[in-house]
């Protein structure tokens, strides 16, 4: 089903501006709070702000330039996941002391937030491969947001901070399957088109 561009643009500039508040916000939140976890979920909004801008412009071009905004952005995933899973190991050889209420409270905002975006997205209901992305993104964020509430949950419980670098490594996992989606979904695409 193909959109209104105007319509399409309104969607992405809102869903880029609530991801870019997440990533300041959990990246703040997340080094203060010590939190692996909350660090890979501002890591994880910051490109997906860079996928919303790259959707963003590519709607007005040809086929070919959105494929390859696509393709970026699934790259951009496998890049992030190979960075998160970095930061976890560094965590867990050298230590750290994450706040699972600080972890749970801002991982309840930022899964109210990704589930706006991805109702905004849904709601178009496009073929589009860029707004396809948009969409795995935003369920990805929606879904680690929880995996955060239960190890800030666990951390406070068990007084351990392997919860947190479990759900880091959780979200890794998640963004890495999503970036192979959608890689998988633009050589489909370029197969058809």
């Amino acid at each position: 089903m193909t959109l209104d561009p105007a319509r399409q643009k309104s969607v992405l500039r809102q869903v880029l501006l609530w991801n870019l508040a997440l990533f300041a916000g959990l990246g703040a939140a997340g080094w203060m709070a010590d939190s692996s976890a909350l660090l890979a979920n501002a890591v994880d909004n910051g490109s997906d702000a860079a996928v919303y801008l790259l959707s963003y412009l590519a709607i007005d071009r040809r086929p070919a330039w959105k494929r390859g905004a696509a393709a970026v952005s699934g790259v951009m995933l496998l890049l992030f996941a190979v960075a998160v899973m970095a930061d976890v190991v560094r965590r867990w050889l050298y230590g750290a002391e994450p706040l699972g209420p600080v972890m749970m409270g801002l991982a309840l905002v930022a899964a109210a937030i990704n589930l706006w975006c991805l109702v905004l997205l849904r709601r178009m209901r496009s073929d589009d491969v860029n707004m396809k992305a948009a969409e795995t993104f935003s369920f990805n964020d929606f879904v680690s947001n929880g995996g955060v509430i239960v190890a800030g949950a666990l951390v406070l419980w068990l007084g351990s901070s392997w919860p947190d670098l479990v759900a880091g490594a959780l979200i890794a996992v998640v963004a890495s399957l999503g970036g192979i989606e959608i890689l998988r979904s633009v050589r489909e695409e370029a197969k058809t088109g």
